[in-house]
C-alpha cells in the first residue's frame, strides 16, 4: 500500500471534513481555521480486533494523516465490558470492535454519538445501526471448515444444528471464547430461541466438542486432518493458504457454507463506533473515514480476505458474492445481548 499515494488522499479526507462543516453549518473562514485547530492529531482507540490484522491499516492511517493512534488492544467482549464500565471516563475515542453485538451492548449503554448521514451511506443498511450510532467496516461469513480427506462432499450437513449428531462425536472444532463464535450464538439466539441455542450447545459439550483459543487454530488442524471440521469465519483458510505460501485450491481445509439459511451462514460485520466525547473530534472523523476509504477497503478485501462493505471495492478472488450467499436474514442491530450468550455458553460447560 504507497504512502505517497494515501497521503494526499487523508489530506483530501481532512479538507473535505472542513468544507461540509462550513457548507453545512455556515461556517465562515474563521470558522473553518478554529475547527481546523481542534485537532491535537492524536486519538485513542479501544480495539477488539487482533493487533497482527489491524497494526498494517492503523500505521498507513498515521502516517498518511500525521495523526497519533493509540491502541488498547484485546477480546471484543472485553473491550465492550471495560468501555461499559468506565462509561463517560474512558479515555477511548474509537471503538474498533470484532462484531456487530459488541458494538450494539456499547450503543445500548448510550456511549456512542449518532454518526454523520454522510459516513452512514456509505454502507449498505443491513451491514449498520438503525439508529444510526455504529457502522460496519468489513464483513465475513460464518462457515463449517472441512477436511476434504475425512469429509466427503455429499456428508456435508444442511444446518449447523447437525453438529451435535453422533457420526460428528468428538470431531468438530470450536473456539468459545472468540468474539465471533458468541456473536454467531447470539444471533441464534434471535433467530430460533433461547432454548434451542442452550441445547445446541449442550448437545455440543456432549459430542465432545474440540475447543481451540481461536479460529486460526482450527483451520490449521482441520487442514493437517487433526479435526475433521470446525465454525469459523470464512477468511481463516485464506488466510492459512497465505501463511502457507499456497493457494486456498492446494489445501485440504475447504470453507462450506450452510444453505437455506441456516444461521451457521451469519453474515456478520467488524465495526467502527465513536464515542460520544469525540463526536466533534476532527481527528476522529478522519479516522472514520479512512476505514470506509479505498485505501483501507481495499487492505481488509485483499490482505484479511473480509468483504468489503464500500461500493466499488471488490472481494478477494474465489470468494462468493455476499449477495449470492443464502444467509440468514438476521438484523445485526439484535445482536446486543453478549452478556446473556457469554453466561450461557459458561453454563454449558464450553468454558
Amino acid at each position: 500500500m504507497s504512502t505517497s499515494r494515501m497521503r494526499p488522499l487523508l489530506a483530501s479526507a481532512l479538507g473535505g471534513l472542513l468544507a461540509l462543516g462550513a457548507t453545512g453549518c455556515g461556517l465562515d473562514e474563521d470558522a473553518q481555521a478554529e475547527a481546523a485547530a481542534g485537532s491535537d492529531e492524536k486519538i485513542t482507540v479501544y480495539s477488539g480486533r487482533s493487533e497482527s490484522l489491524v497494526t498494517p491499516v492503523l500505521e498507513d492511517f498515521e502516517e498518511a494523516s500525521g495523526i497519533a493512534v493509540e491502541v488498547r488492544y484485546g477480546d471484543t467482549a472485553q473491550m465492550a465490558a471495560q468501555l461499559q464500565e468506565e462509561g463517560n471516563r474512558s479515555p477511548a475515542d474509537v471503538f474498533l470492535a470484532q462484531d456487530a453485538g459488541a458494538l450494539g451492548s456499547v450503543a445500548a449503554q448510550g456511549l456512542f454519538a449518532k454518526l454523520p448521514d454522510e459516513v452512514l451511506d456509505k454502507v449498505p443498511a443491513a451491514y449498520r445501526d438503525e439508529g444510526g450510532e455504529w457502522v460496519g467496516v468489513s464483513g465475513r461469513v460464518r462457515t463449517m471448515v472441512y477436511n476434504v480427506d475425512q469429509v466427503p462432499e455429499a456428508d456435508l450437513p444442511e444446518s449447523v444444528f447437525e453438529l451435535t449428531e453422533p457420526e460428528w462425536k468428538g470431531k468438530v472444532g470450536i473456539a468459545p471464547t472468540n468474539g465471533s463464535f458468541q456473536a454467531f450464538i447470539t444471533a441464534m439466539r434471535v433467530e430460533d430461541g433461547d432454548e434451542r441455542t442452550e441445547d445446541f450447545l449442550a448437545g455440543l459439550k456432549a459430542n465432545d466438542a474440540q475447543i481451540r483459543e481461536g479460529n486460526a487454530p482450527i483451520v490449521a488442524d482441520v487442514n493437517a486432518g487433526r479435526l475433521a471440521a470446525g465454525l469459523v469465519n470464512h477468511y481463516y483458510v485464506y488466510e492459512l493458504a497465505k501463511e502457507k505460501g499456497t493457494t486456498v485450491d492446494a489445501l485440504k481445509a475447504k470453507n462450506h457454507f450452510f444453505p437455506n439459511g441456516d444461521i451457521g451462514s451469519l453474515v456478520n460485520v467488524s465495526g467502527v463506533g465513536v464515542l460520544d466525547r469525540a463526536d466533534d473530534d476532527p481527528d476522529v472523523r478522519a479516522f472514520v473515514d479512512y476505514l470506509l476509504g479505498t485505501e483501507a477497503q481495499t487492505y481488509f478485501a485483499e490482505q484479511t480476505y473480509e468483504y468489503p462493505l464500500v461500493e466499488g471495492v471488490d472481494t478477494a478472488p474465489g470468494l462468493p458474492s455476499l449477495s449470492s450467499l443464502n444467509a440468514p436474514d438476521i438484523d445485526l442491530n439484535d445482536l446486543d445481548d453478549l452478556a446473556t450468550t457469554v453466561e450461557m455458553i459458561k453454563d454449558s460447560g464450553l468454558v
